[in-house]
């Protein structure tokens, strides 16, 4: 998996403190739980998984997920699988 948030980070980084932003180790391990959590059939549901448990975050204003699947069941040679999805607050909001 591979997160990207769009997160301001000024309040925080104005009065140096982690409160006012996100803690990226958290987030990590949240990811992980959604990983290891109910089994999914499609690498699309798993990043949307992910996506959301990242917008629950309120500093977290847009977010972007790559998901890996380097045994994808494809028979042609290939490297890496992957889906990429974006998200937005506003999207979540809907």
């Amino acid at each position: 998996m591979d997160v990207d948030m769009a997160v301001d980070t000024r309040p925080a980084a104005a009065g140096d403190e982690l409160a006012r932003t996100v803690h990226y180790g958290v987030v990590a391990e949240q990811v992980v739980a959604v990983v290891e959590g109910e089994p999914v059939d499609l690498i699309e549901t798993l990043a949307q998984r992910i996506a959301d448990q990242c917008l629950s975050h309120d500093a977290v204003r847009e977010v972007e997920v790559v998901v890996h699947k380097p045994q994808a069941p494809i028979t042609v040679p290939f490297d890496d699988v992957t889906i990429t999805i974006k998200r937005s607050r506003h999207d979540a909001e809907q």
